[in-house]
């Protein structure tokens, strides 16, 4: 949602800003100099990141090529009573020619590489921090467990935000809360999207408990009552568990999903993770296996989330076949020249039939140049076998913050 579609948001803005006046009021002349006070400390933030992104992908003639500039500018104020107030704008700018399709630019003899230009307004909330509880109203990032329902997607240079006040209780080391109610999601497309943002009244419920040192179980529902895309409208509960056995990490995760409110899909899939990680030696290695199911030819729905750290870095599975998708892959990481090295396989089925969709390798390093400034190179190559076709895509991205 961008600076026109800002009036929803405002007044979720102005509820914040009601009760700091209502405080203000009841405050004795010096006490509002504190008010000043936080004002004046804001901190200023700066960020910057360019990235170079190709694809070249059999059925389409013109390989890709995306050279984009993401400047992040952002304010926080000081803390006033417990309130704070932020404030975050995004650019993002085509370096050179447009050879890539962002999905609005009118460039479809491309491949698709959705980095929209534009400049948003990415966050703007109140937050009041209590003794062990915090309340957010306005536009936010939020991202939840490994971000596999509920996330920012992070890694397009346009992230996604949420409007909606949340309440977190709590902390990590107890009992942990969070819900929040959600009633816009501003999308990574861009304000010239038909589908820029998905209106609905989106209820995310997550909770967290300590079972032991080293080991915790969390709990939630994603009740997801959309307005826009409907057909993605569901509802989502399940468990997750994450535990460490010595040099061995273990992730166990269930979930069920159905459809509600508008959605003219009925069906009821689940979801399920086993995953495995261990230090061997210089390799942190990790196997795992994923499966999104699939009924009456409806595959599990994840419309909410950073779907590119999952099934591969290069995306075919952002929306899961009707037949659903099992994911087996298996990777390690080390520590190589100052930066980390990754490699990681994925074999792609169906969860349904027999149907075996291609295979995926996965490979990317990364290097800290100063406390400021990284560097990340990523390469991902997919061999289609039953499902969409060859593709290979490298990335060679640089940020830095000030």
């Amino acid at each position: 949602m961008t600076v026109s579609k800002f009036p929803k948001i405002l007044g979720a803005l102005l509820l914040g800003a009601c009760s700091t006046v209502a405080l203000q009021a009841a405050a004795q002349e010096s006490e509002n100099a504190t008010l000043v006070d936080a004002l004046k400390s804001g901190e200023v933030g700066l960020n910057l990141r360019y990235r170079v992104e190709t694809v070249d992908q059999d059925g389409i003639d013109d390989e890709a090529v995306a050279s984009t500039l993401r400047t992040r500018l952002n304010w926080r104020s000081g803390s006033y009573r417990g309130f704070t107030s932020f404030l975050e704008m995004d650019d993002v700018t085509a370096i050179g020619n447009d050879s890539y399709n962002s999905t609005v630019n009118g460039e479809g003899e491309y491949p698709v590489v959705a980095d929209p230009e534009g400049t948003e307004i990415n966050q703007a909330y109140i937050r009041y921090n209590g003794d062990n509880s915090i309340i957010t109203a306005g536009r936010q990032r939020i991202n939840l467990d490994g971000q596999r329902f509920v996330g920012g997607v992070g890694w397009r240079q346009n992230e996604q935000t949420y409007d909606g006040v949340r309440y977190q209780y709590g902390s990590a080391d107890s009992f942990q809360l969070d819900y929040s109610y959600v009633y816009n999601v501003n999308r990574i497309f861009g304000e010239d999207s038909s589908i820029s943002d998905i209106g609905g009244d989106i209820q995310l419920l997550h909770a967290i408990y300590p079972v032991a040192e080293n080991h915790k179980i969390s709990a939630f529902v994603y009740n997801l009552d959309l307005e826009d895309l409907t057909d993605n409208a569901s509802r989502t509960y399940g468990v997750d568990y994450k535990g460490k056995f010595g040099p061995v990490k273990a992730n166990l995760s269930y979930a069920h999903q159905s459809d509600i409110g508008d959605n003219q899909y009925d069906y009821s899939a689940n979801y399920y993770l086993a995953e495995l990680g261990a230090d061997l030696g210089p390799v942190a290695a990790k196997l795992g296996y994923e499966v999104l199911g699939s009924d009456n030819g409806v595959g599990f729905k994840t419309p909410l989330a950073t779907l590119h750290k999952f099934q591969g870095f290069t995306d075919k599975f952002l929306i899961t076949p009707e037949d659903g998708v099992e994911d087996l892959y298996v990777g390690g990481s080390m520590k190589v020249a100052g930066g980390k090295l990754g490699l990681t396989y994925h074999n792609f089925e169906a969860a349904e039939g027999s149907a075996s969709y291609g295979d995926e390798w996965n490979l990317s390093y990364g290097h800290k140049i100063t406390e400021d400034i990284s560097a990340l190179v990523k390469y991902a190559t997919y061999r289609a076998d039953e499902y969409s076709t060859d593709t290979d895509k490298l990335w060679i991205m640089v940020t830095a913050n000030f």
